[in-house]
């Protein structure tokens, strides 16, 4: 089953003081790997982030634009993940290149292997950007656990005081995923209710994740339980060209610098690598910046 962009639904099981969310990204997630050629591992752990960073844009208190990046010395040497307060993702993944005993450079294929095969020894940098703040919030910390979900489940455990678990799955055609989190009157309401909760949820299949849609998942995983699920929200690819950026950008570099590169390419080429647009400047290009 494929969506026709993506969409998050929150849910709440009354009860017990938990809260959910699901989230199931289909042309969002395709439009944004369309031509990266990403290998298998790199475009499901790309995918699981989609996924995990809509969850959590979805679920802020106050709206505003969450960006993740995801460093490491592995295969994948970053990632980044960005979403704004109308749920409009963009994001992209960069390997690392090494250069082989003949002193040649060049990305190897990537392996199958774990996060930390893929990400080797990294950190991960939140950045939050809410109106009104004098400037955005950011937190840095070291990737703790053995998956993406579980480099998550720890950072919102420490930064949010509250128990909160997540299961990630991406392939080339849906990123998905399912959030829950222990709301602080949890314990008291229902004893074992996060535990039960727990068990139930770690019963998904991956295909499930990405092939069932909100209602049926959650009757399928938690049937007995007593749970409201609340309007879907729509989530979107969002990346256009942006030739003004790159003006600007080419202006800080300086007309000397912009006119010598013309001299000896006869063009200027610029690649925005998050966007992975092109962009081409001729010389009456950069000369018209200039006047």
């Amino acid at each position: 089953m494929s969506v026709p962009a993506g969409r998050v639904r929150s849910f709440l099981f009354e009860q017990l003081d938990i809260r959910g969310a699901w989230v199931q990204l289909g042309e969002a997630w395709r439009e944004m790997t369309a031509g990266r050629d990403y290998p298998v591992p790199v475009l499901q752990l790309l995918g699981q982030l989609a996924g995990v960073t809509a969850l959590i844009t979805a679920n802020l208190k106050q709206p505003g634009r969450l960006t993740f990046q995801l460093r490491g010395d592995g295969e994948v040497s970053l990632l980044v993940m960005d979403c704004d307060e109308q749920l409009r993702l963009r994001g992209m993944a960069r390997r690392l290149e090494r250069t082989d005993a003949s002193g040649s450079a060049g990305i190897p294929p990537a392996s199958s292997g774990s996060l930390r095969t893929l990400l080797g020894d990294g950190s991960l940098t939140l950045t939050l950007d809410v109106a009104g703040m004098r400037q955005p919030y950011q937190s840095h910390v070291p990737l703790e656990g053995g998956s993406l979900a579980a480099v998550f489940e720890h950072y919102l455990a420490q930064s949010e005081q509250a128990p909160t678990r997540l299961w990630l799955a991406a392939n080339g055609e849906t990123a998905a995923g399912l959030f829950l989190q222990a709301l602080p009157g949890a314990a008291a309401r229902d004893a074992d209710g996060w535990n039960r909760v727990q068990i139930l949820a770690d019963t998904v299949q991956s295909d499930e994740l990405l092939g069932l849609g909100a209602i049926k998942l959650i009757e399928r995983l938690f049937p007995e339980e007593d749970v409201r699920v609340y309007d879907p929200r729509p989530v979107s690819y969002h990346c256009p060209y942006d030739p003004a950026k790159i003006y600007s950008m080419l202006r800080g570099v300086g007309r000397a610098e912009c006119e010598a590169v013309i001299a000896e390419q006869g063009e200027i080429r610029v690649h925005d690598d998050i966007c992975n647009h092109e962009y081409v400047l001729d010389a009456d290009a950069v000369a018209a910046l200039f006047k």
